[in-house]
Formats: C-alpha cells, structure tokens, sequence
C-alpha cells in the first residue's frame, strides 16, 4: 500500500548543482511499516550495491558566474529542432504515406517540449501545434522518466506518444549550446521530399493556362504615389445655361492609379442642386476623333478565326497573344493636364484655369514647368457697400444707440470682459492711476482748489474727488461721478463714435477738459509713476529710452556747455544734485519742450533711491491677502505639522523645515515671499517661532486690513502748485546721464 508524498519534500535545480529529495512512499512489509520502493536508501542514506539515482531533470556542467537556479539563467532560452515523421493514409489511392515536417522546442528553464508543424496554404489538414508545451515522458519501459537534454542530437528518432520523429538539422545557436555541453553532433540528415506533394508539383507545372497570362505591375505606382493628388482649378462655360454662367470644377487627379474625378463648387443661393460629384472617380478617356466606341470594341483580349467557314460554317477561335487588331484606348495622365490646356470630359470642354502649390511643386520637380500663370475665370467681386450709420439722436448712450442699428434684435453693447479681468483689483495692485490737479482759472477762489483725479484701467473710467480745506467755503468730496468722458471739441449728434479720454492722455503736466472744467494735472502717486515706467511700450511719457533720445537730439550740439553747468551745480564734486537743481537745468536746457512727467521720470532712472526697511505687519497683510483669494483656511492642520516636527517641542524649527512643510500644504505664496516671510521670523540661531508664523498667516482669526500708502497732499500745502506732490527721489546722478547723452568723457 503506498501513501501520499511526504511533506516538505521539494526539488532544487542549480547550473553545476542537483540535489534529488527523491519522493519516498510508505509501505508495509510483514505487517510493518517501512520505507519501499526502487529508490530507498540503505543504512544511513547511502546508496546500495548497484543502486544509481536517476535523474528527473536535465544536468547541466558547472560554470563561471553566478550560481542562478535554471529558470534563471535559461530564461527565455529555447533549442529549436528540425524533424519530419510519416503518417500513413490507408484510405487514398493517390499516396500511401505522407511526410509531415514539424519544429521541436526544448526549453531549458524547465525540460518542456513543444511540437508545431508550419501551416501550408490550402493543405486541408489541421496543423500548428502537435503537441502541446509540457514534459513528455520517454516511452516504455522507462515511462516513470523523461525526456531531457541528453536525449537530443541531430539524426536520431525520438517518440512522442508512440509516433517517431526524426530529427535532421537544428539551428545555430542550438549547435553551440550541445557542443559547450560536450555533446557530439551528429551530421545532418537529409530532408525527404513528400511523394504526393512533389506528384501534384509535377502536374501544376505541366499545365498551360487556357488564357495569356499578362503581368499589369501597378504595385509600385500605388506605394510610391498612394495619398498623392493633384488639384485644378476648372470652368465650364455650359452653352446649355440660360445666361450662359460659368460653373467652377475642381479636378482631382490621383497618382496612385491615374484616376480623375471633378467637384461641383456652387455659389450660394445658386439654384442649382448639389450632388456629391460632377464625375465619379475613374480613368477619363481621351475623346476619339469618330466618337465614342461602340460597347465591346474595347477588350482585354482578341480572338483569331483560325479556319474562317469551311468546316460546316463553324470556326475556331484562338487567343490572340499579339493582340492584332485590338483598340487601344488612351486616358488622360499627368502629362496632359497643365494651366491653360482644355480637356474632354464626355464631350463637356473644361478649361484648367489654376492648381494649388502641391501640383506646382509636382510639376516643376517633374516637368521642369516654372511657368504657372493662373487664368481669370472669376469676375471681380463687386464692392461691399460701405455700411452707414444714422447720426447718435441723444437717448441713451451712443455705444447702445450704435447697436440698434446692428440687428433687428436689439442687443446691449459687448463689454471687454478680457480687459475687466486683467485689469480689475486683484491684492493690493489697485490699477488706478492717480493723479493731483487744479483748475486752470483766474479765479482766485478756485485757483487754490486741489482735486484728485482717478483713472479705472479696468473700464477706462474716470471719477474726480475735491479735496477738504478749511474756511474755504467749498465744500470737499465727489467732484465728478465716475464714468468715461468724452473729449473736448467733438460734435455730439453724429454718426461716427465719439473720442475719450485714455489713460496715455493722462500724465503729470497734462491739461484736461472734463464737461468744461479744465484741469492741470499736478502730480501723482508713487503706484502711478510705476505702472507707466512698467509699461513704457503703451506710455512714451514714461519710457526712458525715448525721453533720453528726444533730450540727446535737443542738447546734443552744447554738449560742453551743459557738461560745464551741471558741473558747476555741483560745487563739492559728490557727482549728485538734489532734484530741483536738476529739474531746472533739464527745463532750461530743453525750452520748455519736456513735460513735467518727462523730467520726473528722468530724475526717477538716474536718481538715488533710499534704502527701506519692509514692514512685517505690511508683508502678513499681502500675505493674508493671497491666501484669502485662493480659499486656504487649513492652518490648523499646518500648525499640527509644525508642532510634529518640533521633536524638542521648544516652539521654532528650522528655516528650511518651515518652508518644506509649507510646500507640501501648496501654501498659495511666491518662494521668494515665503523666504521673506520666514526670514523676518528668524531669531539669532536661524530658528521660526513657527506659532506666531502660522498666527500671522491665520487671516479668519486674525486679519489685518490691507493697506496701501498713497501720498496724497503734499506736507508744504504752500509750494503745491509748482512742486509734485511725490517725488521718487531726492538726488540724481547726472554723470551716468551725460554719459548716455554724449558718450564718456576722455
């Protein structure tokens, strides 16, 4: 009685190695129980007098390198064989036998064999594969083994399951594996032919078609030239029309198979009904000069009367290989078609006017045509009739009035939403630009009113605000409300839009005109002066690069003296001078031609600008603003981060730890502003109070107004009117300045 195998017995395949855990089965001798079996050890495992182990699995020799498993190192590793066997058909008298040529794979990761026979075309038997991929075992009476790497050479037999396949020849790299396993190969064996295969051959050759075989290669035009078409651009004169129209083609010829079909282009409201095609893709034959051919004088193969009538009015009828008598037809090909050449299409005449520049580049490549001169074959269009506009009547606005001219549907006036959002107030970058300004007036009451005068770039409006004094008798605040204002001078009831005022009418110096009230604009804000510098391409007041050639142009021919004058502006040699010295000598030097903005804005390039210290409370408050626009309110859960990476829970941390925890939160802040940030926060050991951090960013808690400095008024309300009220600097450098004016001085 034999019992199942015993646990924990395994197997272990190593190149050089094998080791053989040889099942063992419990059986009962004498009524006892004991080890049996072919394989069972004697006294202390060793083997007995003429025992020998049999291997299960293929020994490979030991090797350099590493010491892999086999399904390791013949991963993917296969010894490909050639075999043929012969299979007897009982039940055909043609043949007796056949011969069946077969590949046999060994894999070597696991002794498996796989047997596939290549399929031939219209072979009528089941081929592929024979036998599927598995362990085969040899056949009796050693069918308790199998089949492995030592039962393979070249020209012998082996047996599968009862049927012999010899093996005639293998590939290389299968050759070298045997001989680096020591194997002798054997010499190729001879293929046999099949009987009934070389039978049929023989037949096959010996018959003669019944037609003759004419080889038409069009492959090769088709591979070359598949996707390749030519374009023209026709018109046919239809002498059938009632008005006699021109009605406009497109031809297309394709290279592939030198096929041609035409498209109708209609106009609109043509009248006439659309169809896919005027032609239908086809070869387009050339017209015959005695008309069409009647049905089967074309063919494709001719026929001779070898005996006429003499044999009971029956003849016979041979293929005409020569093809005597055959009608040749001709087609149009790439050679016929070009700008000006008139062709036949089933007696219309079309008249190629133009192509596109493929077709040029063909022809050109091709033919060596360079001459591509299209022909008119269109009227001109006739001119669009300009479109007018009755004049503005004065209800409502004239952008409002405008559109009820565009439509029967009435429909407001179209706002620059792209402009609105660009532009709008995002943070604490306002865009307005703001300016101080008086009125222009003999009246001594209000010469000394002081407005403030607000430019929206988001929707180019303007609002104008009086400034409060005292025991003036005026009343301060909304001067103007907001809204766009027209310019001065225009006539009000016409058709053409009216003219307003943009924010490049608008600058220090300038004097404007709202609703009658003229102003001069006085001064400006700090923002003011930047924005315009930022964008000096939309603002020539404040580009530096064309103020500075409009002064090299005016000064350039007293270059000397006006070296000598600012030099005797700076009697102490310190290479600066304060700003009013400077504004006068650019005033004096240029006549009155510069502007005041001109002459602030060169002060500004060239002058000395004081260092300032940034406010903490004014960085949380830009901060908390950025984070209040993006919706980040998870700052309980950053302070809980924190205060995890305090291991020594002392309330600071490290500078970059701070700053890689805010990245992993996405804190919706520029690097450069967190570095700041983080800097400010620093104590002398280059440590975060990450508490009052966290704190100072908590805008729902604690929020601190966002603020901007806008200096208003300036602190001498006496000096007002000839003094800006801002001014970006106090000293300028004027040596660099003359520098850019006249080159250095040697």
């Amino acid at each position: 009685m034999a019992l199942p195998l015993l646990p924990g017995v395994s197997r272990d395949r190593k190149i050089g190695k094998e080791k053989f855990h040889k099942p063992q089965y419990w059986g009962f001798c004498n009524n006892v129980a004991m080890l049996v079996g072919e394989d069972k050890p004697g006294i202390g495992g060793e083997l007995l007098p003429g025992q020998k182990l049999k291997p299960k699995y293929s020994v490979f020799p030991e090797g350099m390198g590493s010491d892999a498993p086999s399904w390791v190192a013949f991963d993917k590793q296969v010894l490909s064989f050639d075999a043929y066997f012969e299979e007897e058909v009982p039940d055909k008298n043609q043949e007796q036998y056949r011969i069946r040529y077969c590949k046999i794979y060994f894999y070597l990761e696991d002794d498996t064999i796989q047997v596939l026979e290549p399929r031939v075309k219209n072979s009528g038997i089941n081929q592929g594969t024979i036998v599927r991929r598995h362990r085969i075992p040899l056949p009796p009476p050693h069918e308790d083994q199998f089949y492995t790497i030592d039962h393979f050479n070249i020209n012998i037999e082996v047996i599968f399951y009862a049927r012999r396949y010899k093996i005639i020849d293998c590939d290389q790299f299968t050759k070298n594996f045997l001989r680096k396993m020591g194997f002798r190969l054997n010499p190729p064996a001879d293929r046999p032919d099949d009987p009934y295969t070389k039978e049929r051959q023989k037949i096959l050759d010996s018959m003669n078609p019944l037609r003759p075989y004419e080889r038409i290669d069009t492959l090769k035009q088709f591979l070359e030239h598949d996707g390749h078409v030519l374009r023209f651009f026709c018109v046919w004169d239809d002498p059938e029309s009632m008005f006699h129209d021109p009605r406009e083609l497109v031809l297309h010829y394709y290279l592939a198979d030198d096929t041609i079909d035409m498209k109708e282009i209609l106009p609109v409201n043509s009248g006439r009904d659309a169809v896919p095609l005027f032609l239908r893709r086809d070869k387009l034959p050339k017209y015959a000069p005695t008309g069409l051919y009647q049905p089967g004088t074309i063919t494709n193969h001719t026929v001779l009367n070898v005996l006429g009538n003499l044999v009971g009015n029956k003849g016979r009828y041979i293929l005409d290989n020569r093809k005597t008598g055959a009608v040749h037809q001709e087609f149009y090909k790439d050679s016929d078609l070009k700008i000006g050449a008139v062709i036949n299409v089933w007696g219309r005449k079309i008249i190629l006017c133009d192509c596109d520049e493929y077709t040029k580049e063909y022809y050109r490549t091709k033919y060596g045509i360079e001459d591509f001169t299209p022909i008119p074959y269109k009227a001109p269009p006739p001119p669009k009739p300009e479109k007018t506009f009755p004049p503005y009547n004065g209800f409502g606005s004239e952008e409002d009035s405008l559109c009820s001219c565009m439509g029967l549907l009435l429909k407001p006036p179209k706002k620059d939403f792209k402009k609105l959002m660009e532009k709008d107030r995002y943070g604490l970058e306002s865009n307005i630009l703001r300016f101080l300004a008086k009125l222009v007036t003999d009246s001594p009451i209000d010469k000394d009113r002081k407005f403030l005068i607000c430019y929206f770039l988001s929707d180019d409006t303007i609002s104008v605000f009086e400034h409060t004094q005292r025991n003036t008798g005026i009343l301060g605040g909304k001067f103007l409300e907001r809204g766009r204002i027209k310019k001065p001078g225009q006539e009000l009831l016409k058709s053409e839009p009216s003219e307003y005022f943009k924010a490049q009418d608008l600058f220090v110096g300038a004097e404007v005109c709202f609703h009658g009230h003229n102003f001069l604009l006085v001064g400006a804000d700090e923002y003011t002066f930047n924005y315009m510098e930022k964008h000096a391409n939309e603002f020539p007041m404040a580009d530096v690069g064309v103020i500075i050639k409009k002064l090299k142009d005016i000064a350039e021919p007293r270059s000397r003296e006006i070296r000598q004058v600012f030099a005797a502006a700076d009697p102490e040699h310190t290479k600066l001078i304060e700003y009013d010295p400077f504004r006068n000598l650019i005033v004096s030097i240029t006549d009155g031609a510069f502007s005041e903005h001109e002459v602030i804005t060169l002060g500004h390039y060239y002058g000395v600008r004081d260092e300032y210290k940034i406010d903490l409370h004014y960085l949380l408050a830009v901060a908390q603003e950025k984070l209040k626009k993006n919706n980040f309110d998870n700052f309980e859960q950053l302070s809980a981060v924190l205060t995890y990476n305090d291991c020594e829970k002392c309330g600071v941390l490290p500078h970059e730890t701070c700053r890689t925890v805010c990245k992993s939160f996405k804190l919706p802040l520029a690097d450069e502003d967190l570095q700041l940030l983080l800097t400010m926060l620093e104590d002398d050991h280059k440590q975060v109070d990450y508490k009052k951090f966290v704190d100072g960013l908590n805008w729902r808690e604690n929020q601190i107004p966002a603020f901007q400095t806008i200096k208003v008024l300036p602190k001498n309300e006496d000096e007002w009117g000839e003094q800006p009220p801002y001014l970006p600097v106090k000293k300028v450098k004027y040596l660099p300045l003359l520098d850019d004016l006249f080159g250095k001085e040697e």
